[in-house]
């Protein structure tokens, strides 16, 4: 899973197998370590719960995560759905930004950049 963070957005980009995962009851859970310490460290994870909001997010000590409501992740994992795009009210007349989309495979490089993603839609397609 990659993470990709500016300003009030957060952007997660899920392989294959990790929405096959997600859509089998497992939590997806990344690490970033920024120095030997222990605690120089950023959990970000994704993962689905019984929920009535189709998209929340939890942040705390050195940790973020994602929760897709089952529906949202239900309608996500089909085939033809790239992501999930909402827009947090987070007080103080600011909002945040949440995607979450199926990481495509890049048409530019080859290998194992492209290891386990999914078909980009615009592949063989002349410019």
């Amino acid at each position: 899973m990659k993470l990709r963070i500016k300003g009030d957005s957060l952007r997660l980009r899920v392989s294959r197998s990790e929405l096959a995962r997600l859509l089998q009851g497992d939590r997806i859970e990344e690490t970033a370590h920024f120095a030997a310490a222990p605690e120089a460290r950023l959990t970000y994870a994704l993962e689905s719960a019984i929920d009535s909001a189709p998209v929340r997010v939890e942040y705390g000590s050195r940790g973020l995560t994602v929760i897709l409501s089952e529906e949202q992740l239900g309608i996500w994992g089909l085939e033809k759905e790239v992501g999930v795009y909402s827009t947090l009210d987070i007080g103080g007349d600011r909002s945040l930004e949440v995607i979450v989309e199926k990481d495509f495979s890049c048409l530019d490089r080859e290998g194992e950049e492209n290891d386990d993603t999914f078909r980009n839609p615009h592949e063989g397609v002349a410019c």
